[in-house]
C-alpha cells in the first residue's frame, strides 16, 4: 500500500513554533510528529510513503531520507515553484503514485484500518472514498453528509441539513480521480471531492475512533497528553 502525506504548508496556526521547523519535524512526546505517523503506518502494512513539501522541505528530507531506518520507503514531491494547494500539490505528485493510494496529512494521527480503507475502495467500482467521523461538532465543525454509503455534501464554510460527520483526514484515490484536477494550477482538494460527489463517485467509509491533529494549539496538546499516555515502543 502507498499513502501520499500533504505535508507542505506553512503551519501558520502553530507560530511561532513553525518559523523555523516545518510542522511535521515538531517534536511530540519526545519525537518529531513524523516519526509517531510512520511507525502508525509500518504498522499498517503500509510500505510506501509520498510525502508532498513545501515550505522548508530540505529538513524534512534531510531528516527522513529514503525512509529506510523507519521500515517504510520514502519518496518526494517538492513544491519548490510556490504552494499549490492541496489539490495541486496532489496533482504534481501524479507521477509518483499508484494506481489506487491513500492520502492524509502531515498533521494528523489517525487510528483506523488503513489496509480496509484501501480494500473498500479496490473492491468498488468507484474513483475516491473519504473516512468520515461522526462528530456532532465535537473536535471540530462538521462538515460532510454521509448517506447510503457514500458522501452525498462536503463543506468547509457553510452548513447543509445532516452535517453531522467530518472529514477524518484520511481519503483512498484511484488515480484516474486527478484528471479532473487541472495541471500546474493552485487547487484545493475540497474542489476534488466536490466534483467527485456531483458523479456520485465519492464512497463514505466511517472510523470509529477519534481523529488526533497537531495543526493548531489545542490539538497539539491532545495528542501530546495521548502519545505520553501510549506505552513507550522500540524506536525504529
Amino acid at each position: 500500500m502507498q499513502i501520499v502525506v500533504l505535508a507542505g504548508g506553512r503551519g501558520t496556526r502553530l507560530m511561532p513554533l513553525t518559523r523555523d521547523t516545518p510542522k511535521s519535524l515538531i517534536p511530540v512526546a519526545g519525537r518529531p510528529f513524523i516519526e509517531h505517523q510512520l511507525e502508525l503506518f509500518r504498522r499498517s502494512g503500509i510500505s510506501e510513503a509520498v510525502l508532498c513539501v513545501g515550505y522548508l522541505a530540505q529538513k524534512i528530507v534531510d531528516h527522513l531520507g529514503d525512509g529506510e531506518r523507519f521500515g517504510i520507503r520514502i519518496r518526494y514531491s517538492v513544491e519548490d515553484k510556490g504552494l499549490m494547494g492541496t489539490a495541486g500539490a496532489l496533482k504534481k505528485a501524479e507521477p509518483l503514485l499508484d494506481e489506487i493510494f491513500l492520502l492524509t496529512y502531515g498533521d494528523s494521527y489517525l487510528q483506523v484500518d488503513y489496509a480496509d480503507v484501501f480494500e473498500r475502495l479496490r473492491c468498488s467500482d468507484r474513483l475516491g472514498l473519504m473516512v468520515v467521523y461522526r462528530n456532532f461538532d465535537r473536535y471540530d465543525r462538521s462538515n460532510v453528509v454521509a448517506e447510503g454509503g457514500f458522501v452525498k455534501a462536503y463543506d468547509k464554510a457553510g452548513r447543509s441539513p445532516g452535517m453531522v460527520y467530518i472529514d477524518y483526514g484520511l481519503s483512498a484515490f484511484r488515480k484516474e480521480a486527478l484528471s479532473l484536477v487541472q495541471a500546474g494550477a493552485v487547487a484545493d482538494l475540497e474542489g476534488l471531492y466536490k466534483a467527485l460527489i456531483s458523479r456520485g463517485e465519492l464512497l463514505a467509509y466511517q472510523a470509529e475512533k477519534r481523529f488526533y491533529e497537531i495543526g493548531s494549539f489545542s490539538g497539539l496538546r491532545d495528542f501530546e497528553e495521548f502519545a505520553s499516555q501510549r506505552i513507550p515502543e522500540v524506536t525504529v
